[in-house]
């Protein structure tokens, strides 16, 4: 109970959910096998009242055939991705979840719900889109830089970060992982690099 309250306490302070009077409610956390809890809100019936966002997700035969040539790559590392995403106010309501320890509502987006996922993936290919089947492959919440070489590499980085910082108020990364490759079977971890540092 102690996770739970913790888990409750740092999500208040972040400031991505407060108390509520919402008569809707779902239920939360879930033990797990190592026995920590696990924050899991079934929403469900609210999923089954929601028009759904039908955006379409690129296929992954697609994605692969961009990477031809490619061996320098970096896989950029999200921090609370979803919870970047603001509700507005007259669904909030509709986000709330009960615990032992109080009734909440999300204020950003939440896991579960039906269409988080096209919601956050048509922002990463808003942040993406000029580099898109270029040097970026966008999957929902996975972003991966690709280019023939060091200088490329170097150059798609350097485009990429002022993309995200024209979007910064939306979008936080914390690092991302250079990536080196001659062939299939030799791919090389060069480094981990903040986002911010470069």
């Amino acid at each position: 109970m102690k996770e739970m309250m913790a888990q409750l306490q740092e999500l208040l302070d972040k400031g991505f959910i407060r108390p509520s009077v919402s008569p809707w409610g779902a239920v939360l956390f879930v033990k797990k096998k190592d026995g920590s809890m696990r924050m899991c809100i079934d929403y469900r019936e609210l999923n089954k009242l929601t028009v759904k966002n039908r955006y379409p997700l690129p296929r992954i035969d697609d994605l692969f055939d961009q990477l031809q040539g490619a061996s320098w790559f970096s896989k950029i590392d999200l921090r609370s991705g979803y919870h970047q995403l603001k509700v507005r106010e007259q669904h909030i309501s509709k986000t709330a979840f009960r615990t032992r320890y109080g009734h909440y509502d999300f204020l950003v987006m939440s896991f579960g719900l039906t269409n988080a996922p096209a919601a956050f993936m048509d922002l990463m290919i808003r942040v993406c889109r000029l580099m898109l089947d270029r040097s970026v492959i966008v999957f929902i919440d996975d972003i991966l830089i690709y280019s023939k070489n060091e200088g490329d590499y170097a150059c798609h980085v350097r485009e990429l970060r002022k993309s995200y910082e024209c979007m910064s108020y939306q979008l936080r990364v914390d690092s991302y992982r250079v990536l080196c490759c001659t062939s299939l079977s030799d791919f090389r971890v060069i480094e981990t690099v903040d986002f911010g540092q470069q």
